[in-house]
């Protein structure tokens, strides 16, 4: 007699392609603000986070992250705004753009990969 056997159990797949895209979306939505300037860097990603997080666990995830790294880098830049006048905040304006572009891009590629990733130097707002 042939008995069946049970399929072995597998590792659950992680985020389906579609999940890894919205969240790579939350991150690079960010460059809105080169069409929405001051605020595009917030708008995109809340945008993209409020759509999905409900129906994507892996897009909430990443959404927060995304979101929390552009109110930390606000508060960043009116940082530097007000020291633009002792002159170091140019220097600072220069490597907070920097660390916001190279940072905003590396989150998008991480997410799409499906590889853990946390923006360095950020306030976590939301939890």
């Amino acid at each position: 007699m042939d008995e069946m056997q049970p399929e072995p159990m597998s590792a659950p797949a992680g985020p389906s392609v579609e999940e890894r895209q919205w969240a790579m979306a939350c991150h690079l939505s960010a460059f809105a603000t080169f069409v929405l300037p001051m605020i595009g860097h917030l708008v995109g990603p809340i945008i993209v986070w409020v759509l999905r997080k409900d129906r994507m666990p892996y897009v909430d995830l990443h959404g927060k992250e995304a979101i929390n790294f552009q109110i930390t880098c606000t508060i960043y830049m009116v940082i530097c705004i007000v020291t633009l006048f002792i002159l170091i905040g140019v220097l600072l304006s220069i490597a907070l753009g920097l660390f916001w572009l190279i940072f905003t891009i590396i989150g998008g590629i991480k997410a799409y990969n499906n590889e853990p990733f946390r923006y360095p130097a950020t306030i976590r707002f939301i939890k």
